[in-house]
């Protein structure tokens, strides 16, 4: 009862205090049998960001990634057998994209009429995960933080907007075509792009004869109005930073807000990808979390290592396994011309390391190219030093789509013996697009009203499945699969004494407790994680 009733992984790290008392009870893991095991706790290291510490209900995650082929192939040559030699799950890109389609959790677009390339559907449970992702970003990006406000624009700007930005001129890819089975490829991917006619050869080093490369911009055009010409020419977004440098004046005047401040924004981008693939990981319709940290010049630097920090420990937070997850800083080659610095947190897909969020010293060049295009004063006066300064620019920018899809595989487990695996997605309580299943042991004698009385007490308040259907067995396995973190059971002794039986999904422990309890229960079981960490940089 003690250990149900625990608020699931209360207060985080306690970031606040001193490494010594960083140190929690863990929780203990499960074998395929049932057993205890002690939890572990990875080391911290001797400099740099605060230790990533693995979540405590991850410490038995049997899974691994199968041996790449070389090339970093497509996912339907990452490998397709379920557990290795070793007796760990190997998950897959093919898993992953069939757990989705069968659970309802990503369609492809417009499937009935064969679909269309790169586009996807969000289905019952999908579109709850993500939109957990996306509040969690926004918890811990803007609402619990007194510095940062949100903002939502609209996709279609003056085209002006991209001509300021650069993107008219430079938003471009190198592209190449196939003279043998016309495809197109980007040229500076060629390493890793398979030839649709002869998958086993890499683009390019197959019997076909490639074009010299030519840049493709990637901006979808349209038209406003009803006359198609160039006057009425307009672009859907290519990421949501411009609307925020657009909007900096309006925000600075109507909120008060001075330097160091931020403005966060979540909503879709467009980009016409000339290979877009593996999928939900390259899309040419996404959704992006973005946040815009205005800083004074001279200070940025502190603040860039700050956020670097900050982004990559959110994600251990909500339980992406640390050893998954590296910060890559770019090398000066990589650099845009005009960014400072950039980092990328990346994640180690079954496609190998891939980018989830970049983190970049932007320098002023935004608010000053917006000044020039537009004759605007978007600069800041100082009222207390005297002085006039245009902001630097630190830019964490992260995709929900992406960071749905590495929640997604991380989380994915498989457990039991050889021929009675159990599938299982071990999210974040606070990520599952179902906190709680309620399941009458019978269709009868009562049971099933007295399971819908309990569904509508926590209907209001928590995500809450409902299953009568198949031996209770089957009904715990099925919202193991989609990450239900609580299941709770109606029997014959609910009848008797108002007790319950509720099930953790991740050890399997039963335990009783009252109905009158459960709300509390559940609440502090799906809780998401408190930051107590530095809302700034050291002085």
């Amino acid at each position: 009862m003690v250990a149900v009733e625990r608020p699931w992984r209360a207060l985080q790290w306690e970031r606040a205090c001193p490494p010594s008392r960083q140190e929690r009870p863990w929780r203990p893991s499960v074998t395929e049998t049932g057993d205890r095991t002690a939890g572990t706790r990875l080391q911290p290291s001797p400099a740099g960001p605060p230790p990533m510490v693995c979540p405590p209900w991850r410490t038995a995650l049997n899974t691994s990634f199968p041996p790449r082929p070389e090339g970093n192939q497509a996912e339907d040559e990452a490998g397709s057998e379920s557990v290795s030699e070793s007796g760990v799950t190997q998950v897959t890109m093919e898993k992953i994209v069939n757990l989705c389609k069968r659970r309802g959790f990503v369609f492809q677009s417009s499937e009935i009429y064969g679909g269309l390339s790169s586009c996807y559907d969000y289905g019952p449970l999908g579109v709850e995960l993500k939109r957990n992702v996306k509040e969690a970003w926004w918890r811990d990006t803007v609402s619990t933080r007194g510095d940062v406000v949100g903002l939502d624009c609209s996709i279609l700007m003056h085209p002006r907007t991209w001509e300021a930005s650069g993107h008219i001129a430079n938003f471009s890819d190198p592209m190449v075509d196939c003279k043998l089975c016309k495809g197109r490829f980007r040229a500076d991917h060629l390493d890793t792009t398979r030839c649709p006619k002869q998958p086993s050869k890499l683009a390019g080093l197959c019997d076909g004869e490639l074009t010299e490369p030519r840049s493709f911009n990637l901006m979808f055009k349209t038209h406003m109005g009803p006359m198609e010409d160039s006057a009425a020419a307009v672009y859907l977004r290519p990421e949501t930073a411009q609307g925020i440098f657009v909007n900096f004046v309006n925000v600075v005047n109507s909120t008060r807000l001075r330097p160091p401040f931020g403005i966060g924004q979540m909503g879709k981008s467009f980009r016409n990808e000339i290979t877009p693939a593996n999928f939900l990981f390259r899309t040419r319709e996404f959704e992006q979390m973005e946040l815009e940290f205005f800083v004074e010049p001279g200070t940025d630097d502190g603040w860039y290592e700050y956020w670097k920090n900050r982004r990559l420990q959110w994600y251990t937070d909500y339980g992406i396994r640390p050893e998954r997850l590296r910060l890559r800083d770019h090398a000066s080659d990589e650099l845009a011309h005009y960014a400072k610095g950039c980092a990328d947190v990346e994640y180690d897909f079954p496609i190998g390391w891939q980018e989830l969020e970049g983190i970049a010293n932007r320098t002023d060049f935004d608010l000053k190219q917006h000044i020039e295009y537009s004759g605007k004063d978007l600069s800041y006066f100082n009222d207390q030093t005297k002085e006039r300064f245009v902001p630097f620019v630190i830019e964490p920018s992260a995709g929900a789509d992406r960071g749905t899809l590495a929640f997604l595989v991380d989380s994915y487990d498989e457990d039991g013996p050889e021929n009675d695996r159990r599938t299982v997605l071990r999210l974040h309580p606070a990520l599952a697009p179902v906190k709680v299943a309620v399941l009458p042991l019978m269709k009868r004698d009562g049971l099933d009203a007295k399971a819908m009385e309990i569904v509508e007490m926590l209907r209001p308040y928590f995500a809450v499945s409902y299953d009568q259907a198949g031996s209770i067995g089957r009904r715990y396995r099925r919202q193991d699969e989609v990450g239900t973190p609580l299941g709770v059971t109606v029997d014959y002794d609910t009848m008797k004494d108002g007790t319950v039986t509720l099930r953790d999904r991740d050890t399997m422990e039963q335990v009783r407790v009252r109905i009158d309890d459960l709300f509390d229960i559940v609440r502090k079981k799906v809780a998401p994680p408190v930051y107590r960490g530095p809302l700034a940089p050291a002085a």
